[in-house]
């Protein structure tokens, strides 16, 4: 099922993580991890925030790819299901 993660960074831990040089290296496993289709990266709320899209084949993926960006930047994290135009065709087509 394609997810949306929306982790949204505690700016102190955050601003550790990045003083300490460890922040590319610790979105680079992430996203090795979770290989995500689309990865974008913003302000929301005056909290940095990552948003990515990727395939979650089973909820018991839910603890590895969450953990890292609790853990190492104090993150909040949630997990949206989501379509794109060709799911939501599909489910759409369903209803006739």
């Amino acid at each position: 099922m394609r997810m949306l993660l929306k982790a949204s960074l505690d700016t102190e831990k955050a601003n550790e993580v990045i003083r300490s040089g460890k922040m590319p290296q610790l979105m680079q496993q992430a996203l090795d991890a979770i290989k995500p289709e689309a990865a974008y990266f913003t302000v929301e709320g005056g909290d940095r925030t990552a948003y990515l899209f990727f395939d979650m084949a089973d909820s018991a993926q839910m603890p590895p790819v969450g953990e890292p960006f609790f853990m190492d930047l104090g993150a909040r994290v949630e997990f949206t299901p989501v379509m794109n135009g060709e799911d939501l065709s599909k489910g759409l087509s369903q209803l006739r």
